[in-house]
Parts: structure tokens; sequence; C-alpha cells
């Protein structure tokens, strides 16, 4: 029998009148809508090694198609992402985080690119996603390396406080920061009546890096503070290693007080808006060697109320080991002011103690009651070790606003 006489069964479910496909015809328009699926499904999946993401336009006339400067897995953390569209102009560029954080960013001018005003942050996964002015769209994902060091810091003051007109704002870095202007740029303060004022580094009494934010002047009382430290993707440089997140921080200007204290006078003071509500006597340091006290403008750092105070901390060997009330740290080397009644007979008269601002029970408590975090405590006089080191505490008010402003990587 000849193949040639057996007629081909007609295929089950064709519609009557439409004829088959068959041969070289069908097996063409089977590879195209084969191809055309597998675009589309790039195009959703955007796989983490993919650079580009495509996808077919409403009605097929053309597939958008995207390319993204970052690519696969281990991609390098802390370059911008930007995402070039293939041919058109681009409507609308997201870039999302694995937490759902958002990374802004702008189109460019000719519509062809869209670049992130931030760098990509380490040990992140992003999806990328784009729409074109045709109404077509196209995605692609990447992930960044994980960072080999982390690196992390300390905010002063604390977050929704109130502070004295004296307080900076101070961050202490966990490590080195070598990157000083790339950080220095990404932390921004805003204030509720545009305080002027600018950052400052140096290297802490501990040893690590640090940087203040000082007004020009003192604060007004009433001024809302808030510092967004955008440094998620920042790398801080050799020995310092990445941040891996944002910090933020607010708080409050409160009264206008200043603590004026006379070393050769042996007073204290109290100044509240300009005008003295208290002046009570004190003793300061022994002048002419280390129990001396600093003069210069300091900032009131803390309230630590009742302390053990041991000269061996502050290398004055042996010489006294006391529990002291109402102490109101002033240094990070050791000046205080605070109750000293033992020394109640140098009060107002003479400078005997071992380089703190000792008073009687009854006015340290009050002091302490009515002074602020952040007052500033301006000490004048002869009798004096030489003038508070910029880092000792907040030593910042003794530069003048010039002189200030040159310890800004960004100057």
């Amino acid at each position: 029998m000849s193949l040639s006489r057996i007629r081909p069964l007609p295929r089950r479910g064709r519609r009557p009148g439409r004829p088959a496909r068959t041969g070289r015809a069908a097996r063409a328009a089977l590879a195209a809508s084969a191809a055309t699926l597998a675009a589309a499904l790039t195009a959703c999946s955007g796989g983490a090694s993919a650079d580009t993401g495509s996808a077919a336009n409403a009605g097929g006339k053309k597939r958008t198609e995207i390319s993204v400067n970052l690519t696969g897995k281990q991609a390098k953390a802390g370059e911008p992402v930007k995402v070039t569209l293939g041919e058109g102009r681009l409507a609308e560029v997201t870039v999302t985080d694995s937490k759902g954080a958002q990374l802004a960013g702008k189109i460019a001018a000719d519509g062809r690119s869209w670049t992130s005003q931030r760098g990509a942050a380490p040990g992140t996964a992003y999806s990328v996603r784009a729409k074109d002015a045709d109404g077509g769209s196209a995605s692609a994902e990447f992930a960044t390396a994980e960072p080999e060091k982390v690196n992390k810091l300390t905010l002063a003051p604390g977050k929704n406080t109130t502070v004295g007109i004296g307080q900076p704002l101070s961050i202490v870095f966990d490590h080195p920061v070598k990157n000083k202007a790339a950080v220095e740029k990404q932390l921004k303060v805003t204030t509720s009546n545009d305080t002027k004022g600018s950052w400052g580094w140096m290297q802490d009494w501990s040893g690590k890096d640090r940087v203040d934010w000082r007004p020009e002047k003192y604060w007004q009382p009433g001024t809302e503070v808030t510092l967004n430290a955008d440094l998620n993707g920042v790398d801080s440089g050799a020995e310092g290693g990445w941040f891996v997140r944002d910090y933020t921080t607010t708080f409050t200007i409160g009264k206008n007080q200043i603590v004026k204290i006379d070393l050769d006078g042996h007073r204290l003071k109290l100044l509240r808006d300009g005008a003295e509500v208290k002046d009570v006597p004190m003793s300061a340091g022994t002048p002419g060697g280390e129990k001396a006290s600093w003069r210069g403008k300091t900032v009131l750092m803390s309230k630590e109320g009742t302390i053990n105070m041991r000269s061996e901390t502050v290398g004055l060997g042996n010489a006294y080991d006391k529990m002291v009330d109402y102490s109101m740290r002033l240094t990070w080397s050791g000046m205080y002011a605070h109750a000293a009644p033992w020394n109640a007979a140098y009060f107002g008269n003479a400078n005997k103690s071992s380089g703190c601002i000792g008073m009687s029970d009854a006015d340290a408590k009050w002091v302490y009651d009515n002074v602020q975090i952040g007052d500033p405590f301006e000490v004048t006089g002869d009798d004096a070790k030489g003038t508070q080191a910029l880092n000792n505490g907040y030593g910042e008010w003794n530069l003048s606003w010039e002189e200030w402003q040159t310890k800004s990587a960004l100057r």
C-alpha cells in the first residue's frame, strides 16, 4: 500500500472550516510563540545575575529593555544604581530593597537613564522595575556583597531630650573614619529656626574618631533640632568598614542658662536669660600643678548624682577615695562640680581641691537641681592649668567661629 493514499485523521478539537497548520509554518509559529514567552518570563523574573530586563509593551508594539550597572549577587556596594532604557523615554523607576525601602533617584533630562541619589548598601538585595512612556515595563534584580567590617556610631544628645544652649551634636564612631568628607556629606542637620552651624572633626578623648556640630553662637531656647545621618551604604574607609543603617535623633533646646565660674574670686553664678539667679561660694582646684582646674568654656556633660571618686583614675596617686554627692561632669579628664563639705573652710576664699568645683551640700544640691545637661560652664581666672582641650568633653566653644569651621572635612 502506498503511504500517499492514507488520509490524515482530523485533529481533535479543531474548529470546523479552519485549516490546521502543518509542516514548516507550524514549526515557525511555535518557535515565535516560545521566544515571546521566554522574553516575558525573563523580564518578570529578572534573575539576580541578570543585568538587563525586558517585557513586551501592550499591544505588542515593542519590547521595553533596560540595563542596570550593578549585576549578580556580589555587586559592589556604595555605587549609585543606574538604570538605562534601551529605547524610548523612562517614565518611572523604582529600586526597592528586601525590606521594602526604596532608593530615591532622578531620571536624566533625555529620559534614557535613571540614577539613584545614594549608593547601594552592602549585603542587600534589590529589585528594579522601570516603566517607559509608552506603558511598557521591565524588571531586574541584583544583590551587593556582604561587608567585611561594619562601622557603628554613638549619638549625643539622646533622642527626644531637652538640653542647654551649649550642647553640640556629637557623633563618636566605633572604627576609624578615613573618608571624612563622604561621611560628613550624609549628615543633615535641620532646625526649626534655620540655625547656622558647622561640623568639626577631632579625635575623641577615647581615641576614636568624632565629629561635632555646633552653632555659630549658643542655641536659641526652644529650637528644635533633627539630625538625619543617611549613612547606609557609605564606606568609612580603610580599617573602618561600611555603615549598614541610617541614624536619626531629635532634641530641643531648653532654658537660656549659663554657669559662670570665677576661679580667682572663688564664686559660681547661675545666669538665666542674662539675669543672675544664684551666687554661691566655691573652692576650685589647687593652682600651680596638676590639681588645678581647667579654664575655658565647657558644657555640662551629665548629672551623675552620687559617685565614687578615686584619685588613681585621674593620675593623682592615692590622694582620695570618696563617695561624692551631686556630681556634675564637665570634662572626660575628671573635672566635676559637686558637693565637697570636707572643704568648707575654703569656700569663697581659696582654691584647695584636686581639680573640681566644690560647694556646700545645700548649694551643690540647688545647682544640681537647676542646671540642664548642655548648659555652658564658663570658667575664667588665672588659677588654672590651662584651657580645656577641644576633645576633653565639649571644648569647641573655646574656638572662634572661623577656627571651628576649619575643622569641617568639606572646607
